[in-house]
């Protein structure tokens, strides 16, 4: 009788897990696909969505995992210490994380302290890092950097982003996919 009962509670656990799994993970984005589109705040006060570009110009999104990090912090300087040369690209560029964008913590105060001259996008739900596949175990993004052509499809993705040369690496990185230099 007791193995019974055994098998039974085991059946309706099994179930509850079951029913409680999450739906399957979305597909791993690709060179080719289109980039999920999205609306976030950025440091700059303006809300960006991807679709707005789509036409006009391509776009970088380089995922970084938690503003104030070392690794971020550097990422962040190379950038803003390149923003010259990247701006020659008629492109535009975003660093962007699943950090508020207020508060102490936040994009905000991490763009005003790295003196960035581009617009940090905050992610705070996880839901377009979810959408671009980049939300890791810990609940912040992997650094990978997106590179989106003007149609709105994805060209490149880094996945191996070297945060000491991060702007020299997204200049070649132009350079290779032709784009255009700014008016």
């Amino acid at each position: 009788m007791r193995a019974l009962m055994a098998i039974g509670l085991m059946a309706v656990l099994a179930v509850g897990v079951a029913a409680q799994a999450p739906a399957t993970a979305p597909a791993e984005l690709k060179v080719g696909d289109a980039a999920p589109d999205f609306n976030l705040q950025g440091t700059d006060g303006k809300t960006h969505k991807l679709s707005e570009y789509r036409g006009k110009k391509p776009i970088v999104l380089a995922w970084f995992p938690k503003a104030f990090t070392q690794g971020c912090t550097i990422e962040c300087k190379s950038l803003a210490a390149n923003g010259d040369k990247i701006k020659k690209f008629d492109v535009s560029y975003f660093m962007i994380s699943v950090d508020p964008l207020e508060g102490e913590g936040g994009n905000l105060a991490f763009a005003k302290s790295e003196n960035a001259d581009f617009p940090l996008l905050s992610d705070p739900t996880k839901e377009v890092a979810t959408m671009y596949g980049v939300l890791g175990p810990r609940g912040t993004a992997n650094r990978w950097t997106f590179y989106i052509d003007k149609g709105g499809k994805i060209s490149f993705i880094e996945k191996a982003v070297r945060p000491a040369t991060s702007a020299e690496d997204m200049i070649a990185k132009l350079t290779d996919l032709k784009i255009p230099q700014a008016q």
